[in-house]
């Protein structure tokens, strides 16, 4: 997997490329924890280039949830692909972590 952000209008975009599992999920809650701590606590995770998200990812993201709102922040998710989708469905994290179509849309004012 592989991590990148962007600035965009007052919110970070992390860009997530390859399968976000056991292996990765450490690497992703430490990268957000970094990005949250240089004062940027609007995140939009981008799953444009995820195709595969397991039960270890989904507790990353959760953590890198809690990460950004005790800063103060919010973590949105957005380009969700079909099987990262179907694990939101089945955990109902989606109710939680709503996916937006982009991430321009995720912090659309």
């Amino acid at each position: 997997m592989e991590l990148s952000h962007r600035s965009a209008d007052g919110y970070t975009i992390i860009s997530i490329n390859g399968r976000l599992n056991m292996v990765s999920a450490p690497q992703l809650r430490q990268y957000v924890t970094d990005v949250v701590a240089q004062n940027d606590p609007f995140v939009v995770i981008d799953f444009a280039e995820t195709d595969f998200m397991d039960s270890s990812g989904l507790g990353a993201l959760v953590a890198s949830l809690k990460v950004a709102r005790q800063a103060g922040g919010d973590l949105r998710i957005a380009s969700v692909q079909p099987q990262v989708r179907m694990v939101l469905e089945l955990t109902s994290m989606d109710r939680i972590l709503k996916p937006y179509a982009s991430p321009s849309e995720a912090y659309q004012r």
